[in-house]
């Protein structure tokens, strides 16, 4: 499944905002990311004609399954990842920026190893 960082960026932001808000707007998301509306706009017709979300007449956003399905990905790297590199010692906020930067490229053999590793220690048997 080969899809660019960014809208991964985008459908991982619209599952955090859908699970803290219960509805997703795209102005939700240009405040989340820090994006203009019209990048948003863009960047939602993209995914919408990817098949990855839809949006309603109210201009509610919703992840469609294949567009779930990389979003919780992405979203179970981050958390676990920023739980790792804090449970090393990495102060919180930097240990989420280092996450969000690795997260797209970190290849699913090398995550799969993380997790099983952080799972195996003591501290980190929640992931």
């Amino acid at each position: 499944m080969n899809i660019y960082e960014s809208a991964e960026n985008y459908l991982e932001a619209i599952l955090s905002l859908h699970e803290q808000h219960g509805t997703v707007r795209s102005i939700d998301i240009a405040n989340e990311l820090h994006f203009s509306k019209p990048s948003v706009s863009v960047a939602m017709k993209k995914l919408r004609e990817s098949g990855y979300i839809e949006m309603d007449k109210d201009g509610l956003i919703s992840l469609l399954p294949a567009g779930e399905e990389i979003a919780r990905r992405i979203y179970e790297r981050h958390q676990l990842l920023t739980k790792f590199f804090v449970h090393l010692g990495v102060s919180p906020e930097v240990a989420a920026a280092d996450a969000c930067k690795i997260e797209h490229d970190l290849s699913d053999e090398t995550f799969q190893k993380i997790k099983e590793h952080a799972m195996g220690t003591g501290g980190l048997a929640q992931y």
